[in-house]
């Protein structure tokens, strides 16, 4: 719903997305390499990865890695970007890019498209590219069941490397199809970015090399010259080829010396120059408003030269510097969560900016009119370190946090995926990064984590932002000109900051349980088994349902979600506000005994998290653990059921966030388009407008307490599903004190119908809003809907091969747009609907015609349908989506929660090959005849502003 978007993301996605797994050999021994190695060595190279160079410079890796079963990640990375570009050149280097999905020798205009397509993988997920300043990378996943696929999808590479046909109609038509990207990117942030970053990179090549070029070049640039540049740079000594997959290392080995090393050395090599950033003495101040901007903020760069990353002390390096950014980032959010706050948000870090340059940034969202008085805070804080330093139980709370990720990677070492190495093997080639394999890594951790001293870190404090080659920045909305600081006074604020007194920081912490006074257990009433998917479900004696799959996906990951009916229709209109904001409200305010900054304390170094969220239809709870961490994520479930905690400061906190965040919403185009297409869907309804500024003040603290715990008051009718690498005895004794021992009610409810439904007939809107020449279309087909596996399928299969027809037309042929999104959205309560959404941004000039374009495809669709091999495609497709996302625990537990949740079968969770069998050229067109219904859709469209 758009009101919940706007004030957060998804908290149920958000719990799934941070998959959790913690090393269970987290006290194992240091390796003895590790512990002998020295602080000038060289940090090694993962022994599980075959490197060689070929005699002309091509580098390969190869990697056998089994997540997931059945797949390989390919990649070209040519070391060569838009810093390589002459004057007349700008651009050219990502318009090589697209030329190579365009024609080469052996894969004529977009047969490398089809080819994959035939394969069941997708432009944009398995095929793709991207251009930077310093690198060009093309990317593709493939099956690895039949050898003659790796070897042709390797034959791809091949020709991007050196057969690329530059065809000078394709030329010609991807000028536009270029073009519509660079107008994708278009807006407020495009803006600033493009007055922020000369300065950042000044008098160096970088600060006017962006890789999207100028529309000057794009729309003019001699072929020739585009030829001249891939002559110049894609060539074997500047290129690596990666494959990292369940394959044959050595047969692939000899595929990518067969493909590759037959391509010829340039003659006259051009040098690859690096290219240095200036230092620039002390401090720059600067100002950058514009109209579409939606907040204010300071943003402080500080540049460095780019410090080697080769050895051993290099890496015990990188360990201090982010304890440090770390430490300094949770005293900034502490500051931001107390009252009168002077700034919103606030982080800082540290990391490569280009090839040769570091920076280290800090940041702060800042309540309008109060940039001085951010940034007297923001210095403070670094002045405080500087004197005072860090506590020794802050440090001891960041070693944890940050031990977490590597102890995660070393649970998972045998289940890491492809995609993530290859990258890393690519970051090894372009900019030398170590790559000793995670067990090496977690042993350096294990090494040098326990005996980094406070001493140490507190002395990165007076580099961390120093006054020289500093960038400090103000953006803000071009109506808060006036109450901005100048470059003098922004100087003196700093340099008043820096001479003030300060105290040392004293760090509070929390010494008492999780849970003050143990629940008294539960018990299971009721077990049923289904044995053919392993599937135990467990009958609470208060009514709750435990449905229990364990899994072996991941080695140390449990994770899980509960819902149950009701949701914000229940709420009355009156009380609609403080109900949607209520998850946020409570959120913020803590649990138990806790307040919510204590509460993040005592969680430092565990992997137990537990949120809550209130939908218009349902209400849950998702989170998840490792095994270690197991019985705290059950304490953090059954707190947020029965312990929700009313924080007037934290409430007014939220409060006073979002008033910031929202009160300037409306200068964005994509926010008054969104409303435009969600009033007009919903048909104005109450529940669907967005939450404003005004809106805010019907926010009410004790209303929003009391309709969680409302809504948490029965457990009666929740689910809980749990999936991941745990076993029923030790589940059980959990399930029974936490879940067992919550509140029943036995009330038996389901969500209210409030209305808010789609128009009958035809909407047609037009909106006006922004500057750039930027238009977005909306055309979204809707009408009841029978929801159950078949029908979804179907409709789903349907919208795919519609979209690639759509992208064929108004991309491929017609230069129009640089991309379609056509996607189907089915709700089952309280009606079963579906909504079927086509995207897509152009030139407005072109509007009118592109759409009366999509709508010739539609009724083209309608009446002959997809082609048969568009079918074998999306058949294949579907098919291969099923087979790696079968393989993730948070696939299976969403669809495992949808089934029990509506009462479905949960053999489709395992085998959705029938319904697969089922798409058709007959089954699509009927599909299409049925849901592209052109006397019931809404269209919204977004033009600029007339001047």
């Amino acid at each position: 719903m758009k009101l919940l978007v706007r004030i957060r993301l998804s908290l149920l996605i958000a719990a799934l997305a941070a998959t959790v797994a913690v090393a269970t050999a987290q006290q194992s021994a240091i390796p003895p390499s590790v512990a002998a190695a020295k602080l000038d060595d060289a940090v090694p190279i993962d022994p599980q990865i075959a490197i060689g160079t070929l005699p002309n410079g091509l580098r390969y890796y190869i990697r056998l890695n089994r997540q997931p079963q059945g797949r390989a990640e390919l990649r070209l990375a040519v070391n060569a970007g838009s810093v390589l570009e002459d004057e007349d050149q700008r651009g050219l280097a990502h318009f090589v890019e697209h030329m190579a999905f365009n024609g080469t020798l052996h894969f004529p205009r977009l047969e490398v498209v089809n080819f994959m397509q035939s394969l069941g993988m997708r432009f944009g997920a398995h095929v793709n590219a991207n251009t930077s300043f310093d690198e060009t990378i093309y990317e593709l996943q493939i099956p690895t069941e039949n050898p003659m696929v790796i070897d042709r999808a390797l034959l791809a590479l091949e020709d991007w490397a050196h057969n690329v046909t530059f065809d000078p109609t394709e030329i010609d038509k991807e000028r536009g199809v270029i073009l519509e990207e660079w107008r994708q990117g278009l807006g407020a942030g495009e803006r600033i970015s493009n007055k922020q970053f000369p300065m950042l990179l000044k008098a160096s090549r970088y600060a006017d090399r962006l890789p999207i070029g100028t529309p000057e070049i794009i729309r003019n640039a001699n072929p020739a010259r585009l030829k001249e540049f891939y002559a110049d740079w894609y060539r074997p000594d500047l290129m690596a080829v990666v494959v990292v997959g369940d394959v044959d290392k050595a047969a692939v080995e000899a595929m990518i010396k067969a493909h590759f090393a037959s391509i010829p050395t340039a003659l006259s090599p051009k040098p690859r120059p690096a290219f240095n950033v200036p230092d620039q003495p002390g401090t720059v101040y600067a100002t950058i408003t514009d109209p579409e901007a939606t907040a204010t903020r300071i943003d402080i760069s500080v540049r460095m030269a780019a410090r080697r990353f080769v050895t051993i002390g290099d890496y015990r390096r990188s360990i201090v510097d982010r304890l440090f950014g770390a430490l300094l980032s949770s005293r900034l959010d502490e500051i931001a969560n107390s009252p009168n706050a002077p700034f919103l948000r606030a982080e800082t870090d540290r990391g490569l900016l280009v090839r040769t340059a570091e920076v280290t940034s800090l940041g702060a969202l800042v309540p309008p009119g109060g940039v001085e008085r951010a940034l007297t805070s923001l210095f403070t804080e670094i002045n405080r370190a500087t004197r005072f330093g860090f506590t020794q139980t802050e440090v001891n709370r960041e070693k944890l946090n940050t031990q977490l990720y590597l102890e995660r990677a070393m649970a998972e070492r045998d289940k890491s995926a492809s995609g993530p190495l290859a990258d890393e093997y690519v970051r090894n080639f372009i900019h030398n990064e170590p790559i000793p394999g995670i067990v090496y890594e977690y042993g350096l951790s294990q090494r040098f984590t326990p005996e980094i001293t406070l001493a140490e870190v507190n002395a990165l404090a007076k580099e961390w932002v120093p006054d020289r080659n500093r960038l400090v920045v103000v953006v803000a909305p071009d109506k808060d000109r006036a109450t901005l600081p100048n470059e003098a006074r922004m100087a003196a604020v700093i340099k008043a900051a820096d001479a003030a007194t300060t105290t040392a920081y004293v760090d509070t912490v929390a010494t008492q349980p999780l849970l003050a006074r143990m629940p008294t257990a539960g018990a299971v009433a009721a077990t049923t088994t289904n044995e053919a998917f392993g599937i135990t479900e467990w009958r609470l004696a208060n009514g709750a349902r435990v449905v229990l799959k364990p899994t072996t996906y991941k080695d140390d990951e449990i994770l899980f979600r509960a819902v149950s009916p009701g949701g914000t229709s229940l709420a009355a209109d009156r009380d609609f506000i403080s109900a949607a904001t209520a998850p946020e409200v409570v959120e913020q305010g803590g649990v138990g005994a806790f307040r919510n900054t204590d509460l993040q304390k005592v969680l430092a170094g565990t992997t137990a998290f537990v949120r809550a969220d209130i939908g218009p239809t349902e209400e849950g709870l998702a989170g998840g653990s490792s095994r270690r961490d197991l019985e705290k994520m059950f304490q953090l479930i059954y707190l947020r059921f029965t312990s929700p905690r009313a924080d007037p400061v934290a409430f007014g906190v939220l409060k006073d966030q979002l008033k910031v965040a929202l009160a300037n919403q409306q200068s964005m185009p994509e926010t008054v388009f969104d409303d435009a297409v969600s009033a007009a869907l919903t048909q104005n309804n109450p529940r669907a407008q967005p939450l404003t500024p005004a809106r805010l003040e019907q926010m009410n603290l004790d209303k929003s307490l009391a309709f969680y715990k409302e809504r948490f008051a029965d457990a009666s009718d929740f689910v809980f599903v749990f999936v991941g690498n745990f076993d029923l005895a030790t589940m059980k004794p959990f399930v029974e004190r936490y879940i067992g021992s919550l509140p029943s009610l036995r009330r038996t409810e389901a969500p209210k119908d409030v209305g808010m439904h789609a128009p009958a007939g035809v909407v047609d809107n037009v909106v006006r809003s922004g500057i750039e020449p930027r238009s977005q279309v909306s055309i979204i087909f809707n009408g009841p809907f029978q929801n159950d596996e078949p029908h979804r399928v179907i409709a789903s299969a349907m919208a795919e091969t519609l979209a690639g027809d759509l992208q064929r037309t108004l991309r491929e042929d017609l230069g129009g747009t640089y991309g379609v999104s056509v996607q189907p959205n089915y709700t089952k309560k309280p009606t079963e609907e579906y909504r079927l959404t086509i995207s897509f941004a152009c030139d407005p000039a072109r509007t009118d015609s592109l759409v009366d374009a999509a709508f010739r495809v539609i009724d083209r669709f309608k009446a002959f349908g997809p082609t048969p091999s568009q079918v074998t495609d999306a058949r294949s497709g579907l098919t291969r989506d099923f087979e790696t996302n079968s393989q993730r625990n948070e696939y299976l537990l969403n669809r495992l929660i949808f089934k029990y949740e509506y009462s479905e079968d949960v053999k489709d969770v395992f085998d959705m090959k029938p319904y697969y069998d089922q798409i058709t050229v007959a089954a699509l067109r009927d599909a299409a005849r049925t849901y592209l219904n052109t006397n019931r859709y809404v269209k919204v469209t977004l033009l600029p502003e007339t001047k």
